[in-house]
């Protein structure tokens, strides 16, 4: 399924860019991406934009979050810890974590990988229309073994 979500991001600037889900899926199927893979892939977006639509604007500037057992379990420290780090740089706010938040606790398994995580904070900026600056974007794609340390 995050085969699929890169391929999205890379391909379609804006979640509105993309073509319905027939034809969304028949290119995809055509790129060489299973169906079954599609499917779940076109089902975790449409949760997306459910959650783009019930979160965005609700929680405050500075709302502090506290996670359930559950969610601890699900997320996993590492995955906390980072969410915790692009809150602090001052780049995911609230109502964006809970949307990070949803669709994490949407992906089956515990605890959610860490690079997993890292493309569910992409799709979130995806799904909003916004671009992360050049520091997050870092971040998101290069792996801490092959980051060059100054």
């Amino acid at each position: 399924m995050f085969d699929v979500l890169v391929y999205l991001y890379e391909n379609y600037w804006r979640p509105d860019a993309c073509p319905e889900h027939d034809q969304l899926a028949r290119k995809l199927t055509s790129v060489g991406f299973e169906s079954d893979e599609i499917e779940e892939a076109l089902t975790w977006l449409d949760g997306l934009a459910s959650a783009a639509k019930s979160h965005v604007g609700q929680q405050a500037a500075r709302s502090m979050r506290v996670y359930s057992p559950a969610e601890q379990e699900h997320l996993g420290e590492h995955c906390i810890g980072f969410v915790s780090f692009l809150e602090s740089a001052g780049v995911l706010p609230p109502p964006m974590r809970e949307m990070v938040l949803d669709r994490a606790t949407a992906i089956p398994g515990a605890p959610v990988d860490l690079e997993d995580l890292k493309i569910i904070v992409l799709m979130v900026f995806w799904s909003l229309g916004e671009e992360p600056d050049a520091l997050i974007l870092d971040e998101l794609f290069v792996d801490e073994e092959e980051r060059l340390i100054h």
